[in-house]
């Protein structure tokens, strides 16, 4: 079985003037990860709202809607391109907004070191994202292939419902990457108590990350609390608590853990419970 070795991005949010220092601020936390020889990097959910920021120019201090985010789309894919066939690595470019079809989706995107780029769509939308942005629900759910192992990517309140990372389980799914954005401690504590429970129903690693600092100029962006955690089950082989590592409440940071996929098919065969194995198929499926 694999091992493979995760990052994950606590992306510090603050006020910029061009795609450049975006791009700047994002190439940083690779070329961090990739010291450490990293094989997967997380960025966080909307961190590519940071680039609203720059504002309508022309001395104007209003910062750009989020309708504009989808014309920065074509940078943004050859950036994280680019960084990937540099560095050799895996990236999960957080998540960008896109338009189609005259609807905006908040999209996550893995990048694989070969040029290939594959999508995940957020499946449940807050309430927020409906009102405020209007934005629209993706209809299905992807796992993805890679020479480290099966992997899923559910995007913050995805990770809420227990239904679908089930489905994901139940497709092959050894690892979930859960990138979020949380604007106060409930919403994160949400999203972070369901991760640990998913790892318990499912005997799977989940990696998450959020946005840490302040956008002052863009709406619903003005607080973040975040915190990156490789969250295992919890059972002898892996750490008491469910938590291999995890950063600096609101820090400026990157983490990076290993992952033992022979350690998930260890527990789920012979752990101390085996919730995998011991799920009522008969009264409730996982996916049809």
């Amino acid at each position: 079985m694999s091992k493979l070795r995760v990052s994950a991005v606590q992306y510090h949010l603050h006020t910029i003037h061009s795609f450049e220092e975006f791009a700047q601020q994002v190439e940083h936390y690779v070329k961090t990860a990739a010291e450490f020889e990293a094989d997967f990097v997380l960025f966080p959910e909307l961190f590519t709202t940071q680039l609203l920021s720059i504002g309508k120019g022309n001395g104007s201090r209003e910062a750009l809607s989020i309708e504009a985010l989808p014309g920065f789309t074509e940078q943004y894919m050859e950036l994280f391109k680019k960084l990937t066939a540099d560095t050799g690595m895996h990236l999960i470019g957080g998540t960008h907004i896109i338009e189609e079809n005259g609807r905006l989706y908040n999209s996550a995107y893995l990048f694989y070191p070969d040029g290939r780029v594959a999508e995940q769509r957020k499946l449940h939308i807050t309430p927020t994202e409906v009102k405020e942005w209007s934005m629209a629900a993706g209809d299905g759910l992807q796992v993805f292939d890679t020479d480290k192992g099966r992997i899923a990517i559910l995007i913050c309140y995805d990770i809420e419902f227990p239904e679908i990372v089930r489905m994901a389980k139940a497709k092959g799914a050894d690892v979930i990457f859960c990138p979020s954005c949380t604007d106060d401690r409930h919403g994160f504590h949400r999203v972070r108590y369901t991760c640990h429970a998913r790892t318990i129903e499912n005997q799977v690693y989940v990696v998450t990350t959020g946005t840490v600092g302040s956008l002052p100029t863009v709406d619903f962006m003005r607080g973040n609390y975040g915190q990156a955690a490789i969250i295992t089950p919890n059972d002898v082989p892996f750490p008491p608590g469910g938590i291999m590592t995890a950063g600096e409440v609101n820090g400026d940071m990157v983490i990076t853990g290993d992952l033992d996929l022979a350690l998930l098919y260890e527990v789920r065969e012979k752990g101390s419970v085996t919730t995998w194995r011991d799920r009522r198929t008969d009264l409730y499926t996982d996916w049809s």
